[in-house]
């Protein structure tokens, strides 16, 4: 550490390159002594390298108790289902009021044109290749590699245009794994909305979705449907503009 010290102190005096480097170099050796050190004195203990689980910080668990939906503790695979199936889809079966589709100004119809290979690849381009993958386990690194190849491009296509044409969306595209995580910073870890689910979805349909979302974006706001206030949701649109409108209004009183 002395020396560690003093190589930094030495740095900061002559804000030379050179000394920078001496004093990376000095740490490297320093840190790769300390773990060999370590890595020995583990070596030679019966318990193996799980001692060296004692250097690093336990996670500390959150406050788990078996969780409660009302009034009743969740106490099976199937009642905890229910619970939180019946949280986390509270939309289900709603009624929703048509009628207020009839105060929207009609405007022409469009017509909606076949997809595009270019439409297809300029999508997939900004996918993340870490992204988890869904119930089809393709990663979206291995599905670019796929429309790479002309012909496969071509049926993916043919697929997408033919659920717009009949108005269908394939039972394969509505498989989803859920995966349930727990919420930070939460006293007590008891109740439904103390959890948040994840869903993952089949890759080849959320290319398909992304592409559909990108052409109606185009068609709405070209054609003025969204209302100028509205920014959640839409490209080039940020927490900046949100706050820029909110000034407005605030300040024209």
């Amino acid at each position: 550490m002395e020396k560690c010290s003093r190589s930094l102190n030495n740095y900061r005096t002559t804000r030379s390159l050179d000394n920078w480097k001496s004093f990376k170099k000095i740490i490297k050796n320093v840190k790769r002594s300390f773990f060999d050190e370590k890595i020995q004195e583990v070596a030679n203990k019966s318990h193996g390298p799980w001692e060296l689980m004692n250097w690093i910080s336990r996670c500390k668990l959150p406050a788990t108790k078996a969780i409660k939906h009302n009034g009743h503790q969740c106490l099976s695979p199937e009642s905890l289902w229910d619970t939180l199936h019946s949280t986390f889809n509270t939309v289900l079966n709603r009624q929703v009021d048509l009628n207020i589709l009839s105060k929207i100004e009609c405007k022409a119809t469009l017509l909606w044109y076949p997809f595009s290979k270019e439409e297809f690849k300029q999508v997939i381009s900004k996918c993340n290749d870490l992204s988890v993958p869904g119930p089809d386990k393709l990663t979206w690194c291995y599905l670019k590699y796929i429309i790479k190849q002309d012909e496969c491009l071509v049926n993916i296509i043919n697929i997408a245009d033919t659920c717009i044409n009949l108005g269908h969306w394939l039972n394969y595209f509505k498989y989803s794994t859920t995966v349930i995580i727990h919420k930070h910073n939460k006293m007590l870890y008891d109740q439904p909305k103390s959890f948040c689910p994840i869903v993952l979805l089949n890759t080849l349909e959320k290319l398909i979705e992304k592409v559909i979302a990108e052409r109606i974006q185009f068609t709405v706001t070209s054609n003025d449907f969204i209302h100028p206030s509205q920014l959640g949701g839409l490209k080039f649109k940020s927490t900046t503009d949100a706050g820029v409108a909110l000034t407005h209004i605030v300040q024209s009183g």
